[in-house]
């Protein structure tokens, strides 16, 4: 039985493991890890039944991980994973772009196509997609900002890179490798909250579409050795202040030995002062740090879009973790949700989290499919 705090379990889903879950009208749409299984759309309008409804495969070779879905229009991702597999088969990543005003039966609209090993993860505000392509002539991923207001073509409008990656224009990076590479980017208002990796968080000013401009950049790895993962805006002041949800993930040390009695966390960052952004708080789970811990133990992934001061976070091994953060100084756990161990799995892996405006938080284990919890 799954293990409960504060929560009740109204169904689960039985399906492959899943990189990500959105929903959207009442619709569920999974991005599954690993081939053939690509894209899931599950009918949600009675959350204690959750039916699949209609699949998407994609070829080995390939992994379409994410997904995101707005005014009837799903992208998913499409990342080259073996790429003595993608040449010998002629597969390309970039992203895939179907029509789901009917769920039940997507089309597929267009492919939109990039050299490298494709997107990684994206978000997507119904217009405009904000992404991280690998590209030539650039070291590691990018942020790029799609314009899809005709969703047969889309347009690159504007492009972002941290100075270093652009080599093919005589740019040297001062890393090792692809450590500095962009994750994935968040917009809020004219601002795009971008993770990049080992390369830590910056602030790009979109005021201005086309030209991307940086505002700031954080980076605490080193001394820490996770990667940036997220930087969540959230969207209202507290006490006249504005903070950001920094997450690491733990995967992918820069150095196993660097912290090995920590596991990655969460941040609280006070980003009143845009320039200057300033960590003031971290929660862990009670019980990780203080001794070496299995890779993908710790942090994943904060639900994206924070409806208020009390959110929930995938935390891989240790299930869901809601927190509440209405003392920025202070975050503390308030409930918390462990689903049954998958069969042959040593652990959990809570890789994704989504909440909708019912308030019902949808969880997807990258091993054993998706639970549908609600807050008691």
């Amino acid at each position: 039985m799954p293990i409960c705090k504060g929560v009740r379990q109204v169904a689960h889903l039985d399906c492959p493991g899943g990189g990500q879950i959105t929903v959207d009208g009442g619709y569920g749409y999974i991005g599954h890890m690993a081939a053939p299984n690509g894209t899931s759309i599950v009918d949600l309008r009675d959350p204690a039944a959750p039916k699949i409804i209609a699949q998407l495969t994609i070829p080995k070779g390939l992994h379409s991980h994410k997904v995101q879905v707005a005014n009837g229009i799903m992208l998913v991702n499409q990342e080259i994973v073996s790429k003595e597999q993608a040449a010998a088969e002629g597969l390309r990543g970039g992203l895939g772009i179907y029509d789901v005003s009917s769920p039940r039966q997507p089309k597929e609209i267009t492919r939109w196509h990039c050299d490298g090993t494709g997107v990684h993860r994206f978000t997507f505000d119904g217009r405009y997609a904000y992404i991280s392509p690998e590209i030539d002539g650039y070291l590691g991923n990018i942020v790029m900002i799609l314009d899809l207001a005709n969703p047969s073509s889309p347009r690159e409008v504007g492009r972002w890179w941290m100075p270093g990656q652009w080599t093919a224009g005589g740019e040297t990076p001062t890393w090792p490798g692809r450590q500095h590479r962009c994750h994935h980017a968040i917009r809020h208002e004219n601002r795009l909250y971008v993770s990049y990796w080992h390369g830590g968080g910056v602030i790009l000013d979109i005021s201005d579409l086309s030209k991307p401009k940086q505002i700031s950049g954080f980076d605490w790895s080193p001394p820490f050795p996770w990667p940036t993962h997220s930087l969540v805006p959230v969207p209202f002041p507290i006490n006249g202040r504005r903070y950001l949800i920094v997450a690491d993930e733990d995967v992918n040390p820069l150095d196993k030995n660097m912290a090995p009695e920590l596991a990655a966390f969460i941040w609280i960052v006070d980003a009143t002062d845009e320039s200057r952004p300033v960590p003031v708080a971290t929660f862990q789970v009670d019980g990780i740090h203080g001794h070496r811990n299995p890779e993908m133990t710790g942090c994943h992934q904060p639900v994206e879009v924070i409806r208020g001061t009390e959110i929930p976070v995938a935390w891989f091994a240790q299930g869901l973790r809601f927190i509440d953060f209405s003392n920025p100084m202070a975050p503390k756990e308030t409930a918390h949700f462990i689903p049954d161990l998958p069969a042959g799995a040593s652990s959990v892996s809570s890789n994704d989290v989504f909440m909708d405006e019912r308030g019902l938080v949808y969880l997807m284990d990258r091993v054993g499919g998706l639970s549908i919890i609600e807050r008691i």
